[in-house]
């Protein structure tokens, strides 16, 4: 049987291409913002565009702060997507400081492109590479190469206190930043791994997987 992943429906940005893709590796896809719908649900997908405060008041406003909470607690798969990766830091400095869901603990903070001719935001394709002591193994990257190229939009980005917390880094314009997060069972992706072709579908296939062996 196919595993049940909920994508979150909070009313910020296209979800189609990440239902189509996930749909694509074997997932059987619901897009909803009911707590029993998320709860039951095998794995689960924070996605987002836009600024940090404008994201947790979306969530706010839908009453989805505690359901992820418990979403979490339930050690089933967690992955959030460019915002929502971002949502899972403990504060956010965008427009001020904004409490975020504190899955992971540290900030998010604007990409640094002052010492280069680089604008905002970082659109297009750039390599993640995997940190000299992480191991991909059992991870939702365990299939993918170091170097690979991924899609990325945005201007914000995210900074771990822990570094065990950091999956991969990408360079932009001279500066280096975390393009991807792991702390238990909660995945974080900066880059868009549904636009991301091949290898970004391969990353969605394993987190499937995953929801696979948990239900």
């Amino acid at each position: 049987m196919k595993p049940t992943v909920v994508v979150l429906d909070y009313g910020l940005g296209n979800v189609r291409s990440i239902v189509n893709a996930l749909n694509k590796v074997g997932a059987n896809v619901l897009l909803s913002n009911d707590e029993a719908v998320i709860m039951q649900a095998d794995a689960c997908v924070l996605p987002g565009v836009g600024s940090f405060p404008h994201g947790m008041q979306k969530l706010q406003e839908h009453d989805l702060v505690g359901v992820l909470h418990a979403f979490k607690d339930t050690d089933k798969p967690l992955l959030g997507i460019c915002l929502g990766m971002q949502l899972l830091m403990s504060e956010g400095e965008e427009f001020g400081k904004t409490d975020g869901l504190g899955f992971i603990q540290g900030r998010v903070v604007k990409l640094n492109v002052e010492l280069s001719h680089e604008k905002l935001p970082h659109v297009g394709w750039s390599e993640i590479v995997r940190p000299d002591a992480c191991d991909w193994e059992d991870t939702i990257f365990h299939s993918t190469n170091s170097k690979e190229v991924m899609y990325f939009v945005h201007s914000f980005v995210a900074e771990p206190l822990d570094s065990d917390n950091v999956l991969s880094k990408t360079q932009y314009s001279g500066s280096e930043f975390c393009s991807s997060v792991k702390q238990g069972n909660v995945y974080g992706c900066q880059f868009h791994p549904e636009k991301s072709a091949g290898p970004g579908l391969n990353i969605l296939e394993n987190f499937t997987q995953l929801a696979q062996r948990n239900n």
